[in-house]
């Protein structure tokens, strides 16, 4: 499968952050942004990212615009999420916005610098896992309450809309449960933690 023009392999980043790789045409430094739960990013993350939950990008993404500097690669733990964080800050106006092909798996997996720490499930693991037992449920107990196929039928319908929108609803409805925040800091920590725009 060809890979799309903003995404960036493993590889490349893990030489780019070990100041192997060329970088671009500037000197500018990449700064990885990982947008996953604080909780995932605790579980597993690349030595030397920040982590900006994409709740927090979403609302906030004209005050990272002006913090961040151009040379942003975004990361979670598949690339979907990365990916949306991409869409928000491309529109209020970022470019150069690439997404780590294959998250922190692969990064890790092409040798990169990963700190580990307390093991979390991811929220992709955590739909899937969600999803089928609703429709386990849904259709084991639509034996004796005929209704309850519907819950199966709901959550299928779900699963549809996130695959054609790229945006699944469970998976945010997820991210806010006290489980996968964490210690989720305020939006003006997070801000202060990034770099500051070389251009600003």
């Amino acid at each position: 499968m060809t890979r799309a023009t903003h995404q960036v392999d493993a590889p490349t980043v893990a030489g780019w952050l070990a100041g192997t790789g060329h970088v671009g045409t500037d000197s500018d430094a990449v700064t990885v942004v990982d947008v996953r739960t604080p909780a995932e990013f605790e579980s597993a993350h690349i030595r030397g990212s920040y982590n900006v939950p994409l709740r927090l990008l979403d609302e906030h993404a004209h005050q990272l615009r002006d913090r961040l500097g151009h040379r942003i690669v975004l990361v979670c733990q598949s690339g979907i999420r990365a990916d949306q964080a991409r869409k928000r800050l491309a529109s209020v106006g970022m470019d150069g916005l690439l997404v780590l092909d294959g998250g922190v798996p692969a990064y890790a997996a092409a040798g990169g610098n990963v700190v580990y720490g307390r093991r979390q499930w991811s929220i992709e693991r955590q739909v899937r896992l969600v999803a089928g037992l609703l429709v386990l449920l849904g259709t084991l107990t639509s034996l004796v309450v005929p209704w309850m196929l519907a819950l199966a039928t709901f959550v299928g319908a779900g699963l549809t809309f996130a695959g054609l929108t790229d945006n699944c609803m469970m998976g945010r409805l997820l991210a806010r449960l006290p489980y996968n925040r964490g210690d989720e800091p305020s939006a003006e920590t997070v801000l202060d933690r990034l770099p500051t725009s070389r251009a600003a």
